[in-house]
């Protein structure tokens, strides 16, 4: 049982396949079937870490599954659409190639390329052990995954939850496309030039001007105060919005100029606009209502209107500048007043011809300085400064997003809202707080942006009026486009004229009809995959039993499964949700490129160029690693981490190579011993593995498999190297081959062997079959995973064991103190080396813990095994002496260590007598036996038998 993972595994994992195992146990184990539905990975790129520990998990779980008996089949995913791929297609040819590619070509071109990185992937997966359904997988590319989606759209569609319509969403300008909330991240540090501008009252409210009349107050220079962080949006400006139940203050700022802010925020605006402003007069924002004011670089008269609770006084000026066409609050408080929708952007990011002398600007560029260097000309610019927030970008491109008004399909949840809310109550959250998180997100989140301006997916099957813009998208379209799919794939889509592609009840009029060129959200192509995979399948549950992600994913998969599903069946589409964090290096980074701290797990796995600096670790520490930490957070790793955990591994595998090794010559048919003939130590140690096992099964059934790797590691050092195998080693050297001190020994070897190899299997799986491989006896199973979850005989655990493991725990602790004395032995001049050399008095005190001490070596002393139920064996020394004569009372230089407690007291001193050749106690003895004179008369007895 060499380790030689690089080689080894890869062999075993040929076994398996060779064997059918994973096809075998999945389909034809006897119990209930158990889905845990895999998130689509995106086909772009080479594995990670995140990867690793996102599939490892998934293994886990679902080995343990199939383990218990249940048929657990798992279909591997990837998402295939989308903007990553199309560009990876354009940035591989030349400009030249790109101008004359059609939309077609680079749909095949995408198609390929998400086939290949598929393959790669999958290599990766397999070499770490995984199991799957490799040979069928599910791909968003594929025409029956494709018209399942379809049907879901359509479905939706026929509900009424699908329209179209004018409203700002989330614009990539970078990726030319509208973008979902899942799309966006949010890094630390951007920082956008804010501004305060000042525009000029116009005419006051009628509520306004009485309030000045009643204070003698004039109109003269009144202005209105706000604060952007968009100073590009103001050209688009048609509003100004106030919160109607704030206090507003008329301030003469002392320039000359009485502007109006939120009464709470004037004592800070005198600090942020270095003005000293005195309130003059204070109204309700209630009052503004109808004001209208002075753009103060264009010549538009605007309203003040009420605006939602969105308008605070935390930062700003309590009012809001309102752009219908570049903000979502700004569209729904412009829609209340009927105000137009004013969008001055173009998908390039380029300000249009509607934004009069600042046409051409880029937003994210020039646009900013240029604006704000004329307000500043105007006089109306109060106040500039950078101001750090949190700001969307692209996840893909990685640059920032605006708002930007276009027409678009939506999916509006206020149809479905509460019953999705129903079905998160319905749903087990693990951990818990993932409850809260998606909730909040769907319970405010607006509607549903799932069209995209790009080639590469799924289209929206929908045709256009030419003349009139009418929308043509029912029951009778929907169905043959997805007729079409399933049988021609997406691409008929593109390869169809409008003749070809509406059904035969509008021949007559296709010529009327264009058919639109936007392709669906990627997130609705993965959020399909309950359609398309778990209710296309009889063999998978739906609802799944269990989905199992990225904390990330509640905004993302989690939630586009979600709403899709509720929407056309009613109920989420999964009954158990599991959450990991991400990974992170070993002081606490995102790993990247830059900081050179990116752990590649083929390198942990295959090694690197530098085998000293990065060896080969083999699939199994990986998968360790994945064990041994709490997913629910974020996780380390790196080179420190990595030796440890190949320490531990290593530990684990000589563990139980030296079970294997004493069982050479063991066969269990002849040779096994009963559990009612065992001594109380080997019966002890049985009851100890039942403990062990059901212990992991709890935390394998409650998904907390870093108590496994702890219990594990446990089990491994202490219950076994350090004491019991500790004790055994005289038992299995030096008694006779068939004697019954030995084959006891063994017997409980050999039932741990084979539940250590089950226990470990679901992460330790190639070490595991390893374990069963080698076997030094045949048994009935070919694989380990055949055996199924270890099963613990009911006498390991009945009341008697129960008593037994009192008893073992009070003279555990006798060892424990007495191998510490031993050790303060080994660093005096005059000490001992081997525990052996030395003899040992044991005294007991008075109290409870006395007493039970007195009773457990009362049960020790009536053992019919006293040859292994003996202290003096348990604590590794020559000699034992209870109670009786101190010794070192004539000679008190006898006296190595002493220990005294109310318990207890130990004294410590060289054992009498030489030491035996053979099993090296000391003994008073040698010598007697002429035929063997320098061995115990023990061991005599053992070579002459």
């Amino acid at each position: 049982m060499r380790a030689n993972a690089k080689s080894r595994e890869p062999e075993l994992q040929a076994f398996w396949q060779e064997l059918g195992l994973y096809e075998q146990l999945s389909r034809h184990n006897p119990g209930a079937q158990f889905t845990l539905h895999d998130g689509p990975p995106y086909a772009n790129g080479a594995l990670h870490v995140g990867h690793a520990l996102n599939k490892t998990l998934k293994d886990i779980i679902n080995k343990y599954q199939l383990m218990q008996g249940k048929r657990a089949r798992f279909v591997p995913g990837w998402d295939c659409h989308g903007l990553p791929i199309e560009l990876k297609v354009l940035q591989g040819i030349s400009q030249s190639e790109r101008q004359g590619l059609s939309p077609l070509d680079l749909r095949r071109r995408a198609h390929a390329f998400a086939l290949e990185q598929v393959e790669l992937q999958k290599q990766g997966f397999r070499r770490w052990g995984i199991w799957a359904d490799w040979d069928s997988p599910y791909l968003t590319l594929q025409k029956n995954y494709e018209a399942a989606q379809i049907d879901v759209f359509g479905q939706m569609v026929l509900a009424g939850f699908i329209y179209r319509g004018l409203k700002p969403v989330h614009w990539s300008p970078s990726s030319r496309t509208a973008l979902a909330e899942a799309e966006l991240e949010y890094p630390d540090g951007h920082i956008s030039p804010s501004v305060y501008v000042a525009f000029p009252v116009a005419e006051p409210s009628a509520a306004l001007q009485a309030s000045l009349t009643a204070a003698g107050l004039g109109l003269e220079n009144l202005q209105v105060a706000i604060w952007t962080t968009t100073p590009w949006t103001l050209p688009a400006n048609l509003a100004i919005a106030v919160n109607g139940s704030l206090n507003y203050s008329l301030c003469a700022d002392g320039q000359g100029r009485t502007l109006i802010v939120a009464a709470e925020l004037v004592d800070g605006l005198c600090e942020k606009l270095a003005l000293n402003l005195e309130c003059l007069l204070t109204v309700k924002g209630s009052d503004l209502e109808g004001t209208s004011y002075r753009h103060p670089l264009f010549n538009r008269l605007s309203p003040v209107v009420i605006g939602g609770d969105y308008i605070t006084t935390e930062t700003g000026t309590g009012l809001v500048h309102t752009a219908p066409g570049h903000g979502v609050d700004d569209f729904n408080t412009a829609k209340s007043y009927n105000l137009p929708v004013l969008c001055v952007v173009d998908e390039s990011g380029n300000l249009t011809a509607e934004a009069g002398p600042f046409a051409g600007l880029n937003v994210l560029k020039d646009a900013n300085s240029t604006i704000i260097s004329a307000l500043k000309e105007a006089h109306a610019l109060l106040a500039e400064e950078a101001y750090q927030h949190r700001y969307p970008y692209d996840w893909r491109t990685q640059k920032p997003t605006i708002f930007r008004a276009t027409e678009q399909w939506f999916a509006s949840l206020d149809g479905f809202r509460s019953q999705a809310l129903d079905a998160i109550d319905a749903v087990e959250w693990v951990p818990s707080s993932g409850r809260n998180r998606i909730e909040g997100m769907v319970k405010d989140r607006g509607d549903w942006c799932i069209s995209r301006q790009r080639t590469w997916g799924v289209p929206i099957p929908v045709f256009y009026h030419r003349s009139s813009g009418e929308v043509l998208l029912n029951s009778n379209t929907l169905n043959h486009i997805q007729a079409l799919i399933a049988e021609h794939g997406s691409n008929v889509w593109w390869e169809r004229e409008e003749a070809d592609l509406l059904p035969k009840s509008y021949a007559d009029e296709a010529s009327q009809w264009r058919k639109g060129t936007d392709t669906m959200d990627v997130w609705f192509d993965s959020g399909s995959s309950w359609a398309g995979v778990l209710n296309a399948n009889p063999e998978l549950n739906y609802p799944a039993d269990l989905y199992l992600e990225g904390t990330d994913q509640h905004r993302g998969w989690f939630q586009s499964s979600l709403l899709t599903s509720v929407a056309v069946s009613g109920k989420a589409p999964y009954r158990k949700v599991l959450t990991h964090g991400f990974v992170l290096d070993e002081k606490g980074r995102k790993m990247s490129k830059s900081l050179g701290n990116v752990v590649d797990p083929a390198v942990i796995i295959e090694g690197g160029k530098n085998e000293k600096q990065d060896p080969p670790y083999g699939a199994d520490v990986l998968r360790l690693w994945v064990s041994s930490v709490d997913y629910s957070a974020d996780v380390p790793l790196g080179s420190g981490i990595l030796k440890q955990l190949g320490d531990v591994n290593r530990k684990v595998r000589n563990t139980a190579r030296y079970l294997l090794g004493n069982l050479h010559d063991f066969e269990p048919g002849r040779d096994a011993i009963s559990h009612e003939d065992l001594p109380l130590l080997d019966q002890w140690m049985l009851h100890r593995t039942a403990m062990v096992i059901d212990e992991i099964t709890n935390y394998f059934d409650n998904y907390e498999f870093y108590r496994f790797f702890q219990t594990l590691q446990n089990f491994c050092v202490v219950d076994l190297s350090n004491f019991y195998l500790d004790i055994a080693k005289d038992r299995l050297y030096v008694s006779a081959a068939s004697s019954h001190r030995r084959r006891s020994c063994q017997t409980v070897l050999a039932h741990i062997v084979e539940r250590l190899a089950g226990i470990i299997a679901p992460v330790l799986c190639h070490m595991a079959e390893d374990i069963w491989q080698n076997l030094p006896y045949a048994v009935a199973e070919k694989s380990v995973f055949q055996r199924g979850w270890p099963k613990v005989p009911a006498e390991w655990k009945g009341p008697r064991q129960l008593g037994l493991n009192l008893m073992l725990t009070e003279l555990i602790e006798v060892r424990s103190q007495t191998n510490r004395l031993l050790e303060s032995c080994r660093n005096k001049e005059a000490g001992i080396g081997s525990s052996l050399e030395a003899q040992v008095q044991l005294e007991l005190g008075q109290g409870e813990r006395a007493d039970a001490i007195a009773n457990a070596l009362k049960n020790l002393a009536s053992s019919p095994y006293p040859a292994v139920d003996n202290l003096a064996d348990w604590l590794l020394v020559s000699e034992l002496t209870i109670g009786g004569n101190n010794i070192g009372e004539q000679n008190p230089s006898m006296i190595l260590a002493e220990f005294s407690s109310d318990q207890f007291s130990l004294r410590i001193a060289r054992a009498a007598g030489e030491k035996c050749e053979r099993c090296w106690h000391y003994c008073t003895d040698i010598g007697e036996h002429p035929k063997h004179p320098s061995i115990c008369s023990r061991c005599v007895e053992v070579l002459e038998t």
